[in-house]
């Protein structure tokens, strides 16, 4: 049984942690500034324009951006880990973060400028997880294990595709470019690009969140969800959707973060339990919380910019680790 009580208690807990991470994560940089100063510049930005330049023109949308991938990038975790009712996936399971790298890789080739970029990582994630889930129709099976193999077919395409344009792209610029993208990063986002990838990744979450019942049911199983009077094909369908316009939109604006979409849906289930009506609004929250804390050590801990997929990669590895130690049924696909 779910204690309710707890179980909103820690909700409200996780979500008010975004608001001293955030000034924390507002106050630390190459100037540092008080909590009090920061909060000033916020309330007041006339009262001193050197400030309200730092926080409002360079650490506000990365600490935004930093919240709304993270918490993408670990909603559509939960889903696909749901849905394929097999904890040990990812959101890049059907082939999304590759599919995004070529397209970025390509407009990289083509000297385009940062909106193309991301533009082109938009449409890339999302022909790739068009044509997995077209595979199943094409040769006339159901089911996800079809569907995760198309994946790793699709997957395994977009990778050679990728290596084909570092092999083109030119070594002294275009291919640390295409490199620095896949590992990660938010340095360069701002205002306008989130607006503008911050509509579909809010449709993508409150579809979730209009399913969340259902994929708590689903996970336990396509004889089980069916006989709820789930139509599993076509829910299936829009859960994907959803996850992808989640997942693209985090990818078109940071680049390729690893580790977030896997381990934290694990700490959320571990400290509210495996119904998704409650570990998926979890699971955002904590992957906000978590990329914050992520990005703010990334810019902070040397005098150059760390990718993000590499702090995430030495924090997520242990983590999973510990967590696969105490949960050795992980380690089990469901039949």
């Amino acid at each position: 049984m779910i204690n309710c009580k707890s179980t909103y208690l820690t909700l409200i807990v996780a979500l008010l942690l975004l608001v001293p991470l955030a000034l924390i994560a507002l106050s630390i940089g190459r100037m540092q500034l008080s909590l009090g100063q920061t909060w000033a510049g916020l309330i007041d930005p006339k009262h001193n324009a050197l400030y309200a330049n730092i926080l409002y023109d360079i650490r506000l949308p990365r600490v935004l951006g930093a919240m709304v991938i993270g918490a993408a990038l670990a909603s559509s975790g939960i889903a696909f880990q749901n849905l394929f009712n097999n904890p040990l996936v990812s959101p890049d399971l059907l082939g999304v973060s590759n599919g995004a790298a070529v397209g970025a890789a390509l407009a990289i080739l083509l000297n385009s400028n940062l909106w193309v970029v991301q533009g082109f990582a938009l449409i890339g994630g999302i022909l790739a997880v068009s044509i997995t889930v077209l595979i199943p129709r094409l040769v006339g099976q159901g089911g996800t294990l079809i569907l995760v193999l198309s994946g790793i077919i699709i997957s395994g395409f977009m990778q050679a595709a990728l290596g084909l344009l570092k092999y083109l792209a030119d070594p002294d610029s275009q291919l640390q470019s295409i490199v620095y993208w896949q590992l990660g990063s938010i340095a360069k986002l701002d205002i306008p690009s989130l607006l503008a990838a911050l509509p579909m990744m809010i449709i993508g979450f409150i579809i979730l969140i209009f399913f969340r019942w259902h994929l708590t049911i689903m996970s336990l199983g396509d004889q089980t969800a069916a006989s709820q009077g789930i139509n599993i094909e076509r829910e299936r369908l829009v859960i994907i959707l959803a996850a992808t316009l989640l997942t693209a939109g985090a990818v078109c604006l940071a680049g390729t973060i690893g580790w977030i979409g896997l381990v934290v849906p694990h700490i959320a289930r571990r400290l509210i339990g495996d119904n998704a009506r409650f570990a998926l609004p979890l699971a955002a929250i904590f992957g906000a919380d978590f990329l914050l804390v992520i990005d703010t050590l990334a810019r902070t801990m040397s005098a150059g910019e760390i990718p993000l997929s590499i702090l995430t990669g030495f924090i997520g590895t242990p983590v999973f680790i510990y967590i696969l130690a105490h949960r050795k049924d992980l380690i089990q696909w469901p039949s």
